[in-house]
């Protein structure tokens, strides 16, 4: 039953922290503009492929975030405090946001794509570098459990939930944006990079507190 319950825990943790750093929400305004010549099918189809290449891209660096770890020699306190430098960045970016919009080459570029559900849409505005620093360091995290594999499954279920839920929000785009407007949407902006920030904090500190045992183990 303890084993259960851990994870579940393991699953609910995932979601609770990817979901504030993808937030879909923030994706509402970019999906109406970049698909505003499409059709209700053609938009819905690049919302569903922008969710799968999502969940495709955290699931391959959650596979593959302790190999990556390894290789440049990074350690999981280090990654920590790197994960949570970005998601502070973030959240602060998104509580006091830049007022400098597309540039119009920008604009046209997008605009002109056919297909805009890989990027920009899954990468870099569902799966950017703050979920994917996250995505690693619970990699990192799980690779020191006794149950490797049940815990990756449990992470990946988590992921797969979010990208349910940004499915949801975002094929809600168009009434969405009409229901919460533009104050709506700034204000929902600002709570979530708030709590980005909170996350990213306490990243920090639990990195520092892992290299304050690691001198006091004498491992460094």
């Amino acid at each position: 039953m303890h084993w259960l319950t851990q994870n579940i825990t393991l699953m609910l943790g995932t979601i609770g922290a990817l979901l504030p750093i993808v937030n879909p929400l923030s994706t509402v305004a970019l999906v109406m503009t970049i698909t505003q010549d499409m059709s209700e099918q053609e938009r819905t189809e690049q919302v569903r492929r922008a969710c799968i290449y999502m969940f495709c891209i955290l699931t391959a660096f959650l596979v593959a975030g302790g190999v990556i770890m390894n290789f440049f020699g990074i350690s999981l306190p280090g990654l920590r405090v790197a994960g949570g430098m970005i998601v502070s960045y973030l959240g602060f970016r998104m509580l006091f946001p830049d007022v400098v919009a597309l540039s119009q080459q920008e604009h046209l570029e997008v605009t002109a794509k056919t297909d805009v559900s890989f990027t920009p849409l899954a990468m870099p505005s569902l799966s950017g570098p703050g979920s994917i620093a996250v995505i690693v360091g619970i990699s990192a995290s799980a690779q020191q459990d006794e149950h490797v594999v049940v815990s990756h499954v449990m992470i990946i279920l988590g992921i797969a939930v979010v990208a349910m839920i940004s499915y949801v929000v975002l094929r809600a785009a168009d009434r969405l944006s009409k229901v919460l407007g533009i104050t709506g949407m700034n204000a929902m902006a600002k709570i979530m990079g708030f709590l980005l920030i909170c996350i990213g904090v306490q990243f920090i500190i639990n990195g520092v507190l892992d290299v304050v045992r690691m001198v006091q183990a004498g491992e460094i």
